[in-house]
């Protein structure tokens, strides 16, 4: 093969590679950032927690000055389900009896207090399938608690009353004890705070353990929703607010507006990485344009090449490892300026915004490699098609 390159690469130009390699690098590395970059930060915006989609939103009832109900009717729901706006709906579940907690450390009680339960089904919450369950004889139920309701804790009651401030950590590791009445049953559980959310302003245990509580300790009791969580196709669209503003629902503004910024993050990402495929493409043509150049000049030293024995695919190896070796080196070197690129932006995002997670780039390396393998093998089918034409 040495000698066949020694051959075949008097003609090659060097300018011409230069420009694959440069239009591949760059179409390469905006695809990358693009994807990096909507992953860095959209948490910003949405608000992420683990455990409720920023896609969500949470809609619910006007309270008037002369009471009336707040419930759902059945109606209502299916109206509300064929919107053209709406993707998926559920009703919030609130548990029908009274429940007390109390929470301590080492089995002491410190305090407790009344609460409640609701719930929605589990295809709307982000979490652990080991986290997040509940059957029928268990003696722990999983807890998600709003991080308000911490904040409310460490800097008002316990900040007046000299208590110690609790982190969501410490929280995770306290003893809880539920207690239960209704019906004229008592029973008592452990319950576990799996984490926080700052989508719901709501205490959110699983779907199977309001129906199962409810049944148990109040059978007779009406559950109709007066709460919906409500996914939307596209949050931008002015027929949601319209929608509610005829109906008198409401909906959390801020979770709307977090929701568009989302969304146009998500549109304006999609647009640059379009950019970036597209200058891909044309930098494999540049390529391709290069190889038939080469191919052309080289046409009579192919032909005795093939005259004297050489198969078509030992006489493209070259180009075909060439092309390989050019399209490796441009994806180690765009992840190189990617690390580079991130580790500039993150430090003035995590500046303004210190609570935000390091996301993973794992995404980014897997479409980089995805790549790669893609326009390769287009460039060695369609070297061995030249060649073998000749």
């Amino acid at each position: 093969m040495r000698l066949v390159w020694k051959l075949l690469r008097q003609h090659i130009s060097a300018p011409q590679l230069a420009g694959f390699f440069l239009a591949n690098l760059l179409g390469m590395l905006i695809v990358l950032l693009a994807l990096q970059f909507y992953k860095d930060v959209r948490p910003v915006f949405s608000q992420e927690d683990g455990f409720i989609n920023s896609d969500y939103l949470i809609v619910s009832k006007r309270v008037s000055m002369m009471g009336g109900t707040s419930a759902f009717t059945p109606r209502e729901l299916d109206d509300l389900g064929r919107q053209s706006f709406t993707k998926s709906l559920a009703g919030f579940t609130a548990s029908q009896y009274k429940v007390a907690c109390s929470m301590g450390i080492e089995g002491v009680a410190n305090f407790g207090t009344q609460m409640y339960f609701e719930s929605v089904p589990d295809r709307f919450v982000d979490a652990a399938k080991d986290q997040w369950h509940f059957r029928k004889g268990d003696e722990v139920v999983p807890i998600v608690l709003p991080r308000s309701y911490l904040a409310i804790y460490n800097f008002g009651f316990a900040q007046s009353r000299s208590l110690p401030k609790l982190s969501e950590g410490v929280v995770s590791m306290i003893d809880m004890m539920v207690v239960m009445r209704g019906a004229g049953k008592e029973a008592r559980m452990k319950g576990r705070v799996v984490g926080f959310t700052n989508r719901l302003n709501t205490i959110l245990v699983p779907e199977d353990f309001i129906r199962w509580s409810n049944q148990e300790f109040a059978p007779d009791a009406d559950a109709s929703p007066t709460r919906l969580i409500l996914e939307v196709n596209n949050p931008t669209d002015d027929a949601i607010a319209r929608y509610m503003q005829q109906h008198g629902y409401d909906i959390d503004e801020d979770k709307l507006q977090a929701g568009k910024t989302t969304y146009f993050l998500k549109v304006v990402s999609g647009v640059i990485m379009g950019v970036g495929l597209l200058i891909t493409v044309l930098s494999f043509f540049i390529l391709m344009l290069s190889i038939y150049l080469l191919v052309q000049k080289n046409t009579l030293k192919l032909q005795n090449l093939r005259l004297i024995g050489y198969s078509p695919a030992r006489i493209s190896l070259p180009y075909q490892l060439l092309t390989v070796a050019m399209n490796a080196l441009v994806l180690l070197l765009a992840l190189a300026i990617l690390r580079w690129l991130r580790g500039y932006y993150m430090e003035m995002i995590w500046a303004m915004f210190p609570t935000v997670k390091d996301t993973p780039m794992w995404p980014a390396y897997v479409l980089g490699l995805v790549l790669f393998v893609v326009v390769s093998l287009l460039n060695i089918l369609a070297i061995r098609r030249k060649i073998s034409r000749v």
